[in-house]
């Protein structure tokens, strides 16, 4: 897939993330080390081993002394992978103030509207400057001239700025996998200025949605008058003192082909009929969410409560399931929120079960593939309802995984996947208790044919805009004279 991806650009592609792609565990004292399976690793793999590439990110917690195995064991991966792996190693402190602190007490909750939620510790901000200073270092390290840098996500924000000051004019690319605040609620950020200058340092800028463009240019508009803003073929181009940088938006997704084909397999399809022999004559409602504040589950199970006291002909013959993977475990709000899940499954298994049913099936750990694949083809509807997410990646796996064409997704306006499949999915305010129990009924009672149409529409838009596609649109944009080569992004806006 990656071969004819920056036709126009023969240099190497160096990846830059917070964390490396590979897995790196302990057991029994032994250090063990696996190639990660993410999308983002899927999509890169094959344009950096054919440009001969370069992935730079943290490997995980490893302790000093452990340095040099890390060293040599990414060495030996990076023959099997085909590109070069380089960890920037970073001290439990580096790590607690740099990753725990500023990315995920502070930028984390902020960009997801969270606000309340943040500390605004000032050792955090001097330690994400330490942390990105490290990243630039080991960059120039292992980059030479004509390669383009591309950096990913909201750890990593200030890395062009201190790698401008090393390499000069070369091609860097920031890519946000966030949403992007809007104003009056990134100008609550003390390092506002700094972080958008810093920003400014890089070539092309992409964001997930319109939506979250929009709120970068405004910040820019109003907080940096010094810097000239145009639009040009449906992209905007802030010029500072030193540098055009490029502003656009660009969907991330899956493989599609990966997840259709696996979901159709042999193994999914046994698992699958395991599922309907347990829950013979049942009609599935799936949600599978990371733990976290933005993932809007407390609403989510509120509407369910709803629904079953509005629509008693549902009891006994609709189950919930829902899948919550742990994160975070050891940061107390995140304790909290997993005790209030645990309170409102409890309450409203209570108040609706019978003898042989709940209405929630309810999980609190990690599932196999093959098992979530089996639940995305299993599952009547698919119940998404975060309060805010940068694109959602799970809607996108639901509608890729559904191969009999016969689910219906239920997804809120607040998730970036909204805008791709707007006019196909049942879209929801996810803070409206009542209207999401409503559109549930809907999908559930959704005429078989209507459901298969909505489907196969979504099914080719995912399919086409895949994750491959967002790769080559991304670096096309960056490396391209034409901005023309700019992607054209629908948007959404909430309508009556």
């Amino acid at each position: 897939m990656g071969e004819n991806i920056t036709a126009d650009h023969s240099g190497r592609l160096v990846i830059v993330s917070n964390r490396l792609p590979v897995v790196t565990t302990k057991k029994n004292g032994c250090l063990t080390m696996t190639t990660g399976s993410g999308g983002l690793v899927t999509a890169l793999a094959p344009v950096l081993k054919n440009r001969g590439g370069v992935w730079i990110g943290w490997p995980g917690p490893i302790e000093e002394n452990e340095y040099d195995k890390v060293q040599e064991m990414l060495s030996e991966q990076g023959k099997q992978t085909g590109f070069s792996l380089n960890p920037v190693f970073l001290s439990e402190e580096e790590e607690k103030l740099y990753y725990s602190g500023f990315a995920n007490e502070i930028i984390w909750p902020l960009f997801h509207d969270l606000q309340s939620e943040c500390h605004f510790v000032p050792v955090y901000w001097y330690a994400v400057q330490e942390v990105n200073r490290k990243f630039a270092e080991r960059i120039e390290q292992h980059s030479k001239k004509g390669d383009f840098v591309w950096v990913h996500d909201y750890h990593l924000m200030l890395v062009g700025q201190y790698l401008r000051e090393r390499i000069g004019n070369e091609k860097i690319g920031f890519f946000l996998h966030i949403p992007f605040p809007p104003l009056d609620i990134f100008l609550k950020l003390p390092w506002r200025f700094q972080v958008l200058r810093a920003l400014l340092e890089y070539d092309l800028i992409g964001f997930q949605t319109l939506r979250d463009q929009r709120n970068f240019i405004q910040c820019v508009k109003k907080l940096l008058p010094d810097v000239n803003l145009f639009n040009k073929s449906h992209v905007y181009i802030c010029q500072t003192a030193t540098r055009e940088v490029r502003i656009g938006a660009f969907p991330i997704s899956i493989d599609f082909q990966e997840f259709s084909k696996r979901a159709a397999s042999n193994e999914v399809s046994t698992q699958v009929g395991s599922i309907h022999e347990h829950l013979k004559g049942q009609r599935i409602v799936f949600s599978c969410d990371r733990l976290d504040i933005s993932k809007g589950i407390p609403y989510r199970l509120e509407a369910i409560r709803h629904l079953l006291s509005k629509h008693s002909e549902l009891l006994e013959k609709v189950t919930f399931f829902q899948v919550v993977i742990p994160s975070r475990v050891e940061i107390p709000k995140y304790q909290n929120l997993k005790q209030e899940i645990d309170r409102l499954v409890g309450e409203i298994n209570s108040q609706f079960g019978k003898v042989g049913w709940v209405p929630i099936q309810y999980l609190y750990h990690s599932i196999s593939r093959e098992e979530l694949l089996a639940y995305y083809r299993f599952s009547e509807v698919a119940l998404i309802t975060p309060i805010k997410d940068g694109m959602n990646l799970v809607a996108k796996e639901y509608v890729a995984s559904n191969v009999n064409e016969d689910g219906v997704l239920v997804l809120s306006e607040f998730a970036g996947a909204a805008t791709q499949l707007q006019h196909e999915a049942l879209l929801i305010n996810p803070y409206d208790i009542e209207g999401v129990a409503e559109t549930i009924y809907i999908a559930l009672t959704f005429p078989l044919l209507d459901r298969k149409k909505r489907m196969r529409k979504m099914r080719r838009r995912v399919q086409q805009f895949d994750v491959f596609w967002w790769v080559k649109a991304f670096l096309k944009s960056a490396i391209s004279k034409d901005l023309n080569d700019f992607p054209v992004i629908e948007e959404y806006m909430p309508h009556e």
